[in-house]
């Protein structure tokens, strides 16, 4: 069965694609496919940054830049405007309450231990600030478009969790009895208000001690100041992801794990009724000589070494074997993907002999992804 194929350069070239989403599990090429579309969208006239929400420097790297951080840097050596950031979840946390705090307010929060533990390691801060930072670079307007590195593995998706999840914790019964003595006028976190919080307050104070029930409720008492619009920004993000100028690019490789991996991700977009674009496969192996099967390739091999003649040839033989072999176990898998996703577009990227380290490597994955 042959898959329609994917016209990455009809969307990178539409003006009306403003963000890419590039996921996949780890190890596919994931990183080095989103700088590539970054690259040739900018030389073919685009404004784009590329952010990464993988903490691994491969974005750095490939794009000949000694770091990356929370601010977008720009590319020197490719012809037009690329530019490249790492999302740093504590900074844009931090960005957050800057923003939504009076200077004082904004100190006490950013001092308090809750809060430093919360930013750096609370489950799901990632995924909340890739929402976050995701919203704000499309509201700056700087940019006219936008690729996203997604993290390695189903992880990747977790951020279109991210406005439900804030909402469960923002909603939650313990956050909301927190909140309590602030709503009620100020008064002392540890005051009973009623026998229901007093009986809770002293059970989270023999578990948790008085100072760290005290910095937490500190911190939730700034919540409605600081998140009052944190989920209603995360909602529109959600919305601007399911919007028609955003296409989602699934990348996998010819392999089994893979190519079940990218069937997961395409399921699941399509459960968020989120706009796929299609599906990359790369480093698909082939060979220069596709017309000598495999069986025959090893026949004239054994025919060789069992004459003791030219064992360089016998080699070279068997090694064309082995890659036709590899060749069509690759197609098997694409076959089993194109035959329960018939109507996935999809471009195909042959393995490199070498990997990717600078832009010219970039260039010429671009030119291989956009390849018909």
């Amino acid at each position: 069965m042959t898959s329609p194929e994917l016209d990455l350069d009809g969307i990178i070239d539409d003006s009306g694609t403003r963000i890419v989403v590039c996921c996949g599990s780890g190890g596919v090429g994931k990183t080095t496919t989103a700088a590539a579309l970054g690259l040739r969208a900018a030389e073919r006239g685009r404004n784009v940054v590329v952010l990464t929400v993988d903490p691994a420097r491969r974005l750095a790297q490939s794009m000949g830049l000694t770091s990356l951080d929370n601010t977008p840097r720009k590319v020197a050596g490719a012809d037009g405007e690329l530019f490249a950031m790492m999302l740093d979840m504590k900074r844009t946390f931090d960005e957050i309450i800057e923003a939504h705090a009076d200077p004082e307010r904004a100190r006490q929060i950013l001092t308090n231990p809750f809060y430093q533990s919360l930013s750096s390691s609370f489950s799901g801060t990632q995924e909340y600030m890739a929402m976050e930072k995701l919203g704000q670079l499309r509201r700056s307007g700087e940019w006219d478009l936008i690729i996203v590195d997604t993290p390695p593995s189903r992880s990747a998706l977790d951020f279109l969790d991210a406005p439900e999840r804030l909402g469960r914790f923002l909603d939650g019964k313990l956050i909301r009895l927190l909140m309590a003595p602030a709503k009620a006028g100020g008064r002392s976190a540890f005051k009973i208000l009623n026998a229901g919080f007093g009986l809770v307050a002293g059970v989270l104070t023999k578990v948790l001690g008085a100072q760290v029930l005290k910095d937490i409720q500190t911190f939730v008492s700034a919540l409605d100041a600081v998140f009052g619009g944190f989920r209603q920004r995360a909602e529109q993000t959600y919305k601007l992801l399911q919007a028609p100028g955003t296409a989602f690019i699934v990348v996998a490789t010819p392999e089994r794990d893979a190519m079940r991996e990218a069937s997961y991700f395409v399921e699941r977009l399509a459960e968020e009724r989120m706009p796929l674009a299609g599906l990359v496969i790369n480093r698909v192996h082939r060979s220069p000589a596709p017309d000598l099967s495999a069986a025959r390739s090893t026949a004239a091999a054994e025919d060789l070494e069992s004459r003791g003649e030219h064992e360089l040839t016998a080699a070279v033989l068997r090694l064309h074997a082995g890659r036709m072999q590899l060749a069509a176990r690759e197609h098997r898998e694409q076959e089993q993907f194109a035959s329960a996703h018939p109507t996935v577009p999809v471009t195909r990227v042959p393995a490199m002999s070498q990997d990717v380290h600078d832009l010219d490597g970039l260039r010429e994955i671009g030119e291989l992804l956009a390849k018909r």
